[in-house]
């Protein structure tokens, strides 16, 4: 019993050398082995280890705190990868709609869902950066994760674009707080302008699915695991973001 234990103390080490977290082998674990030893119980040992982390918590905690770290890193740095294998796809295709200044010196693409409440919570925050902040372009890349309305919404906003009122509509969706179904989309089409019998006609355009497939591609490829996501500059920004956030990424993508 005593050599199952060190050889366990040995793997805590291991594993917590290979996580970059501090390891060391408890006194506590340390003193159980002659007991367990001589008894030949495998019960005292089971006992010092959850004596030991019911003692000393923080152990596990910090643990799955470098865990986690590691995993973000190893995540920004295939996120990074995939942004510069299809940079030209996030920035300049011309089947995603875009706002702001075209020839910005800083790009910010954004992957939404109209009914996602964490979007819907940004959109202020991105429209004033757009409006305060001349140098700025934005690409939609519309990612209808959140059901069937959200694809019809998808749809919509990308037929609207026939009309040219793709941001106004945009907009009129993203600040639009209930529950979305094709009729309400509709009504909030004609709200803004929109011919609605010929918006439903140009949705039935097989090219607004592939462009959609697209989205969905490459937010696979970016690592993004819900909605909002963002890439400005060279970075990827996974979930909602808020006003000063957003300008120190815009200034570091500036630098950069």
């Amino acid at each position: 019993m005593r050599s199952v234990l060190l050889i366990l103390c040995g793997a805590l080490i291991a594993v917590g050398a290979f996580l970059g977290v501090r390891a060391t082998i408890p006194s506590q674990l340390a003193a159980a082995a002659p007991a367990a030893s001589m008894t030949g119980d495998k019960a005292a040992l089971g006992k010092a280890i959850r004596e030991y982390l019911i003692a000393n918590p923080e152990v596990l905690v910090e643990a799955m705190q470098e865990l986690e770290r590691k995993q973000d890193s190893q995540q920004n740095t295939a996120a990074q990868k995939a942004i510069q294998e299809n940079h030209a796809a996030l920035v300049s295709d011309p089947d995603s709609p875009i706002a702001g200044n075209p020839e910005g010196d800083v790009t910010i693409v954004e992957f939404s869902d109209y009914q996602c409440p964490y979007c819907k919570r940004t959109h202020p925050v991105v429209k004033s950066i757009l409006a305060s902040d001349g140098k700025v372009k934005l690409v939609f890349k519309d990612l209808p994760i959140l059901g069937e309305a959200s694809k019809i919404a998808a749809l919509a906003a990308l037929a609207s674009r026939a009309q040219h009122k793709h941001l106004a509509f945009h907009d009129a969706l993203m600040e639009f707080n209930g529950k979305l179904d094709r009729d309400k989309i509709m009504q909030i089409a004609g709200s803004v302008g929109i011919d609605v019998a010929q918006l439903q006609k140009d949705m039935e355009d097989p090219k607004l699915k592939e462009i959609i497939d697209h989205n969905m591609a490459l937010a696979s490829a970016l690592g993004v695991r819900g909605t909002p996501a963002f890439v400005i500059g060279d970075q990827f920004v996974p979930g909602a973001i808020d006003a000063d956030t957003l300008k120190q990424l815009i200034a570091a993508a500036r630098k950069s």
